[in-house]
């Protein structure tokens, strides 16, 4: 497992971002929660089920987690990067499922769709972290091989 300064720079400022979230989440009231609750229900009907103050801390911990997973270097990167796909995903899909929050074409969003519109870029993250392949040096041609190609050999 080789470092990338690339994969640095990603995981760094993402898990940052993601444990701030999650710490400003940590002292949302239950209504606070339950706005969010609600949101994220749009996507997922089943979330309504867990207590609003349960789904605030769940969110918090679960933010904090993923940032914590992202700064720290003895997670692999594939790993990291899976969590942060799903989870941006899952922001993803309450952005899209939420009424007014998108333009009628259901993608572009309203001013109040701005503040969510960008977990895109999440999702963007965690993926071009996941494809992103390791660069293998050519191997050297051996000098055994080097001859036989010469001509008249």
């Amino acid at each position: 497992m080789g470092f990338k300064l690339s994969h640095a720079v990603l995981r760094l400022v993402t898990g940052a971002y993601m444990v701030n979230a999650g710490v400003g989440k940590l002292s949302l009231d239950e209504e606070g929660a339950g706005n969010l609750q609600g949101m994220a229900a749009n996507a997922l009907p089943q979330i309504r089920q867990i207590p609003p103050a349960t789904f605030g801390k769940v969110l918090a911990g679960a933010e904090i987690g993923l940032g914590a997973a992202l700064l720290a270097p003895f997670v692999p990167t594939k790993l990291a990067a899976l969590a942060l796909t799903a989870f941006s995903g899952g922001l993803l899909a309450t952005y899209l499922k939420t009424p007014g929050l998108t333009q009628p074409d259901g993608i572009r969003p309203t001013a109040a769709g701005v503040p969510m519109a960008k977990d895109s870029w999440l999702v963007a993250i965690g993926i071009a972290l996941l494809v992103d392949r390791k660069h293998r040096k050519p191997a050297k041609e051996s000098k055994h091989k080097a001859v036989a190609t010469q001509p008249g050999r």
